[in-house]
């Protein structure tokens, strides 16, 4: 398949890809100015040859040297507030108490086979336990979160005897083939051929566009017509999604999750939260649904369980469902791993050290002053929307027509990195924002500062495109 075939829109829905032509205006222009040194190409190029290419990965942006706290600097010198960190980064990386758990534990007990425990796990489970609260009592270990997913999934059909799933449209649960079935992004599944069957996908509660989009901007219909296709279909045995979508911010109403959980109960149908990405803080809960004060039958963690520093996921479930003793849900060999447990316990350790929970609701009042400030003077900005620190910032050509900017959005970004700021794009025209946990104030209002300029300068360019001398 050649590289041209992979410009349709379906392509930009997970983030900002790395084929367009301005990927590669950005990189010439920094080779041009100087701003990349020969060990960068050289590294860059040996990249390219000798992994396999695809999208949004390789071939890659630039090359990193080191990591601390908020931001990447890269092989040239150069800075980035890290807004994007794949989500692993709630803490900052490299935090010096993790740093220090994961240490102590390589040096005592590295590695645990799977049919033995090991005190650093049990601690770590119990406390997972302990932070969801409510009946989400039971816990297996993975070492990624797709693989969390795969595990809910399995137990799903166990509990229930149901193989049937419903999903959102456009939503993300992990790249195996498994997770892409239920996902609901095509650009995973393109050219895939068949895969797990069973799947149903309606969509997604969306506030400001979308295929049912109510004018009033309620959401409630989005869970009427999940109970109408658990009837119209029979036999579903989970719903997944995420409690909040991250790659493009979508945040539905406590109206939506109380109403789902609901139909859920009266169903019979297991309630999947994925909360890979958003989980650990980054709602300004421990877990995302807790802000909506529902409780999933099945919780999916992982990205930021690890502080950034080991792979590390987990299934959360109920004592209820702990009926799987003859089956291998997981059976993986870091099923319990010390250092990843190490990791995540002293992840939550830090969170609750340094008080982020009430941090993040603080900073998040913060950003959506600014953001709403901002979408006050540019058209461009149609859409804001978030919770805790994590904010999508949808721009459109048209705040009317709401035709998605995709050209501008590009331009923003790399703008942003230019001046030392990263994020990604989501659905081709949202920016969207994570910042660390940790993150001072004085460097989220610079970052905000960076955006609100690069915005302004894309707005320039849209409204010279009106301007009465550029249509004559």
């Amino acid at each position: 398949m050649s590289e041209s075939t992979l410009e349709p829109s379906h392509w930009r829905s997970e983030g900002d890809i790395n084929l367009t032509p301005a990927r590669t205006q950005w990189q010439d222009a920094k080779a041009a100015a100087r701003l990349t040194s020969s060990q960068t190409t050289k590294l860059l190029a040996r990249d390219s040859a000798v992994f396999l290419h695809q999208a949004m990965s390789t071939p890659c942006l630039t090359a990193l040297e080191s990591a601390h706290g908020s931001y990447l600097t890269d092989c040239d010198g150069a800075q980035y507030l890290d807004f994007h960190g794949n989500n692993v980064h709630q803490i900052g990386y490299g935090h010096p108490h993790v740093v220090n758990q994961v240490q102590q534990q390589m040096a005592q007990l590295p590695f645990s086979p799977r049919r033995f425990t090991n005190e650093i796990a049990v601690r770590c489970a119990e406390k997972l336990v302990n932070i969801a609260g409510g009946e989400l009592s039971r816990v297996l270990f993975a070492p990624g979160g797709t693989s969390a997913i795969g595990m809910a999934l399995k137990l799903a059909r166990h509990v229930t005897g149901n193989y049937k799933v419903i999903s959102l449209w456009d939503s993300f649960h992990g790249a195996s083939l498994d997770a892409i079935g239920v996902g609901g992004e095509a650009c995973f599944r393109h050219n895939m051929g068949p895969l797990m069957a069973g799947v149903e996908r309606i969509p997604p509660p969306i506030s400001y566009r979308g295929a049912l989009h109510s004018p009033d901007g309620s959401d409630l219909h989005y869970a009427d017509y999940l109970e109408y296709v658990i009837e119209k279909e029979g036999g579903v045995g989970a719903f997944i999604a995420e409690a909040v979508r991250n790659t493009d911010v979508q945040v539905p109403s406590r109206a939506y999750w109380q109403r789902v959980r609901e139909i859920c109960n009266r169903h019979n149908v297991l309630l999947i939260i994925d909360d890979i990405p958003n989980g650990m803080g980054r709602s300004g809960h421990w877990f995302t649904h807790q802000a909506f004060d529902i409780e999933p039958d099945i919780l999916c963690i992982g990205k930021g369980l690890g502080g950034g520093l080991v792979p590390m996921a987990a299934m959360l479930t109920k004592d209820a469902y702990n009926t799987a003793a003859t089956i291998s849900l997981g059976h993986y060999t870091h099923e319990k791993s010390p250092m990843g447990c190490a990791a995540a316990l002293a992840t939550i350790e830090v969170i609750e050290q340094e008080n982020l929970l009430a941090k993040c609701r603080q900073d998040s009042q913060f950003i959506q002053r600014r953001l709403l400030e901002m979408k006050s003077k540019y058209p461009l900005m149609g859409d804001v929307r978030g919770i805790g620190l994590l904010w999508g910032i949808e721009l459109v050509s048209d705040p009317i027509t709401k035709a998605r900017a995709h050209d501008a959005a590009e331009a923003v970004l790399y703008h942003c990195l230019s001046h030392g700021l990263s994020f990604k794009i989501s659905q081709g025209n949202v920016l969207q924002l994570s910042p660390p946990l940790t993150i001072e104030r004085d460097a989220l209002a610079h970052a905000l500062n960076l955006l609100e300029n690069a915005i302004a300068h894309a707005q320039q360019g849209i409204d010279s495109n009106y301007a009465p001398s550029a249509k004559q």
